[in-house]
This record gives C-alpha cells, structure tokens and sequence, in this order.
C-alpha cells in the first residue's frame, strides 16, 4: 500500500484544493524604463468589455486548457500591449492569488524592454499609463474589510452534522485597497496583486 501510494505521488505537485472548478488566469506586472527611472505600467481596460469596463489593471486573462501560468501570461500581455515574448524578460512569479469569487491569479513581475514600439489592442485596452516604482513604495493605501460569511445551501443537511441548526460556520475578511495616482484610482484585485509585490521587494 505504502509503495504504491509512493509511486502514485512520486511526480505529484500540491496546487489548490478543489482547483478542478475554479477559474484560473495569469497577470503580469510590467516594469518599465524611462528617462533612468523605474515604472509600473497599468492598463485601462476598454470602456467596451463586457466585464470590468474602464477598470485599471494588469495585462492579463484566462490560462487556456493545457496553457501553463507563465505561458498564457506572455501571450496575453502580447496581446493586449501588442509586443512579442522577446520584449518580455519575466523576473519571477508573485504568490498566488485566491478570490471569494472562485478564481485562482498567478502573478508574475516582469520587464518590458521597449515601450516605444507597443501597438495596444483597442478592443481590451483604452490606454495604458506609468507610476514611478518609487510613489508607490512611499504611498500607504487605505483599506477597506469586507465580510466574507457562508450561506448554507437551502437544503444543508443540519442534521447530520454537530450541534445542528445552531454550528457556527467561520467567517473570514477580504480587504480592499486602494491606491491613488493622478487621476487614476488603483484598487481592487489589481491594487492586492501590487501591494504584494511591493511588500516583497521591500523586505
């Protein structure tokens, strides 16, 4: 039994449990170079998408059927910024990010060598726009905690389970952040995704 459960595990990689139905997609952080200063480039998605229209966010998107994470990030940033894979140097993978909306995001941090030649997909993407690497260490975001609470399915079968009716589910926080450039406001999963970064190159 043992053997075989070695033999059955020896290649096995530890994901996410319950991945099988979740929504999974890759995003980039793109950092970019201009007059000897370090930027962040975010876009700003068309006001014509169905979802999340003039949202800010990273390139990104959904990781196609046997699509590797880092895969789909390449292709989805060439779509969207109109560049190639030989104009994207990948530095490395962020930790992940697990939604209450079901949806699992493999971040990565990455270089763009060259903004000047980029023809942007109209279709996903209204314009694009730079914050200095260094605002955006020095800015405090605010803050906001939502409640994530279980709603027990109208059918829940209370009584098979301890203290039946009155078990007390778990509840837990999602905070929301917010970061503020300009114009622009930086919140959201896009605002959760680069404060993490930036944690981590601060340490």
């Amino acid at each position: 039994m043992i053997n075989t459960l070695k033999d059955k595990f020896q290649n096995y990689k530890p994901y996410i449990n319950g991945h099988q139905n979740m929504k999974k997609a890759s995003v980039l952080i793109p950092i970019v170079k201009k007059d000897n200063s370090y930027y962040i480039l975010f876009q700003v998605r068309s006001k014509n998408l169905r979802t999340q229209p003039n949202e800010i966010s990273f390139p990104g998107g959904k990781i196609e059927p046997n699509e590797s994470p880092l895969d789909a990030v390449i292709r989805e940033t060439c779509e969207e910024l109109g560049t190639n894979k030989n104009n994207i140097d990948i530095i490395s993978g962020l930790d992940l990010l697990v939604t209450p909306s079901n949806l699992i995001i493999h971040p990565y941090s990455g270089y763009i060598k060259d903004i000047s030649n980029l023809n942007i997909n109209k279709d996903e993407v209204d314009h694009i726009f730079l914050v200095p690497i260094s605002y955006l260490l020095k800015y405090e975001p605010s803050y906001y905690n939502n409640e994530v609470k279980i709603i027990p399915h109208e059918n829940f079968p209370y009584d098979i389970i301890p203290n039946n009716h009155s078990y007390k589910f778990d509840s837990g926080n999602y905070p929301v952040l917010f970061y503020e450039y300009e114009k622009y406001i930086i919140w959201g999963i896009t605002a959760k995704i680069l404060e993490n970064f930036l944690m981590l190159i601060m340490n």
